[in-house]
């Protein structure tokens, strides 16, 4: 697939009206300071018609005159607070065409020919770029890039349905709450759990764990791990939470997310060929917005996210069934609970302790394995499919290429029945066992 760069430039905000200033700092709150310090990029396609490149950029500056913090930049004020920058300085916006119909390069598979479909995610200071590449049918694929730091997927999605109703010449409805302000540390403070190890680690111990190799070998251990895309049919999710909510003749009725987890965790580890005895663990996210009381707005723009990690011997996890897994996950997410969210804001909050320990967040996506463990990222109950530009809603909405072994993502497939694309990455000598037994519902450890 040959993509043509037509054109690039910056785009900036579209006000009614007075524009605001442009010179107000909003410091990043702390669920913002724990996330991951990098953009993330997304693959939208539409089938024919499609709107004109136009109409998506003005959509896209009319949204970015509700949505201000994308159009800005990160940088510190003069107490040394990171935060965001309300400049105006605006957005990338990069046209594109390639020299042949969508029919002829899918499926879109999750390779390194994936990355030419969006801008790229090195040495960017844009806190959002789009890419909307053309092909020969009238078929446009939308490359999405946005900053983690300035918004969570809840957020984001939120963002992506604003921005096709600006495009549909509607209004921007609801409007998101803009205010990182609100989780304040109690006084006294009460901090109930540990958060040394979960959200924080200390620099010196990350240190010792982080190997760090030269760009050659990073790409060498890219062409080893396969990102592979797996179908799970909602008949086939229906046996999984049966199976996983049945033990010993009694019923326990987990979540369809609870079980799936489960048996991915179970199917890799098994691939992986680990040690019996050595631990594994998932990080799985937490959105606080229906976990914090009273209850945070689902319209709050920012980060609200904390992890739970289910953890497990490997000799466990396999010899035991299926329910066993589904329950430590089970039980890990209940834990990330009120009182554990709060219990984070007042640590966090603590400059001596933070300083002190040398604590530095935990999220990490410079490694290019995470084996024994797994983290996943669930965009299942967010409304990324309904960023319609005024022909429809797109037709593939998928994460971009990351190799990075054992981290998935779980999107809700196009279909629209609830079926669910899981993308994993692994080692390629690991991939032939795991798509034997992916399937299996009766996994033994031999």
């Amino acid at each position: 697939m040959n993509v043509k760069i037509e054109s690039s430039k910056i785009i900036k905000p579209l006000y009614d009206g007075i524009p605001p200033s442009t010179t107000t700092h909003i410091p990043f709150n702390v669920f913002d300071n724990v996330t991951f310090d990098t953009l993330m990029a997304l693959i939208y396609a539409y089938r024919p018609p499609t709107p004109p490149t136009s109409t998506i950029e003005a959509g896209l500056r009319k949204t970015l005159s509700i949505y201000r913090e994308w159009a800005g930049r990160i940088g510190e004020d003069e107490h040394g607070n990171r935060g965001v920058f309300l400049n105006d300085e605006g957005v990338r916006f990069i046209k594109a065409s390639v020299d042949a119909s969508l029919d002829e390069v899918l499926p879109l598979k999750p390779s390194p020919s994936m990355l030419s479909l969006h801008p790229s995610l090195k040495d960017v200071v844009e806190l959002i770029q789009v890419q909307v590449t053309r092909f020969t049918c009238g078929s446009v694929v939308v490359g999405f890039t946005g900053h983690h730091m300035i918004a969570d997927g809840h957020a984001a999605s939120n963002f992506f349905v604003a921005w096709g109703q600006a495009c549909r010449g509607m209004e921007i409805t609801p409007l998101p709450m803009n205010d990182r302000a609100i989780f304040r540390p109690r006084d006294p403070p009460l901090v109930e759990y540990n958060h040394v190890g979960a959200e924080f680690v200390s620099k010196l111990v990350n240190n010792e764990l982080v190997k760090v190799n030269d760009n050659d070998n990073d790409e060498k251990k890219e062409k080893n791990i396969i990102v592979h895309k797996v179908h799970f049919t909602l008949e086939f999710l229906g046996k999984l939470k049966a199976h996983a909510s049945f033990m010993n003749g009694k019923a326990k009725t987990y979540s369809t997310f609870e079980s799936l987890i489960a048996h991915l965790w179970r199917v890799i580890t098994k691939s992986r060929d680990l040690n019996a005895l050595q631990n594994t663990q998932i990080r799985i996210s937490v959105d606080g917005r229906r976990r914090i009381i009273p209850r945070v707005p689902d319209e709050f723009f920012g980060n609200l996210v904390l992890w739970a990690f289910p953890t497990s011997k490997v000799k466990d996890l396999l010899d035991e069934p299926l329910h066993y897994a589904t329950k430590i996950i089970h039980d890990a997410i209940t834990k990330v609970d009120d009182k554990y969210f709060k219990s984070f804001i007042d640590f966090a909050n603590d400059e001596k302790v933070m300083t002190r320990q040398d604590l530095i967040p935990s999220a990490n996506m410079k490694e290019d394995s995470l084996s024994p463990n797994l983290e996943v990222d669930s965009w299942l109950r967010f409304p990324f499919y309904d960023l319609d530009f005024g022909t429809g809603c797109p037709f593939v909405f998928m994460p971009s290429y990351y190799p990075i072994e054992g981290m998935m993502f779980l999107v809700p497939s196009f279909i629209g029945d609830g079926s669910i694309d899981a993308f994993i990455p692994l080692y390629e000598h690991n991939l032939t066992n795991f798509k034997k037994i992916c399937y299996s519902l009766d996994l033994k450890a031999k």
